[in-house]
């Protein structure tokens, strides 16, 4: 397949990951799905975020949990969830600047999701990004 950005292979794993919340399937299927859809489904950079969500899910969820006042991860949208999951997992990696994994998640939020969901999820991770900062201080 062709090269991709950054940027859709983040939309990609997101749908991923919701799709794999929602239906239960296995990841795998759900990339093969996608490749005979047309989807850049076997991007490696898509399959290191899907990985590393799978991989920690447990743990991001109770970060995405400890930063949304009042909310459990079980308890967000899918749509939702999977966008915070994709950008905690990142801001946990250091591998990309805070501000692109932030605004990355809230475009997504804005063109995907409920009015008030860019809001929150921009309001979620600002609080992760602060927790990890500290944390490295």
């Amino acid at each position: 397949m062709g090269e991709v950005s950054r940027r859709q292979a983040r939309r990609q794993a997101v749908i991923l990951l919701y799709q794999r919340d929602v239906t239960g399937l296995p990841v795998p299927e759900l990339v093969e799905n996608a490749l005979h859809a047309g989807e850049h489904a076997d991007d490696p950079f898509t399959q290191a975020l899907v990985d590393g969500v799978e991989a920690d899910r447990s743990v991001i969820d109770r970060r995405i949990t400890e930063c949304a006042d009042g909310w459990t991860a079980d308890r967000i949208a899918p749509l939702e969830r999977n966008i915070l999951r994709v950008a905690v997992y990142e801001l946990g990696t250091g591998d990309v600047p805070v501000p692109v994994a932030i605004d990355e998640a809230v475009e997504m939020a804005k063109k995907w999701c409920a009015a008030e969901a860019p809001k929150f999820v921009n309001g979620v991770l600002g609080r992760v990004a602060r927790e990890n900062a500290e944390a490295a201080a």
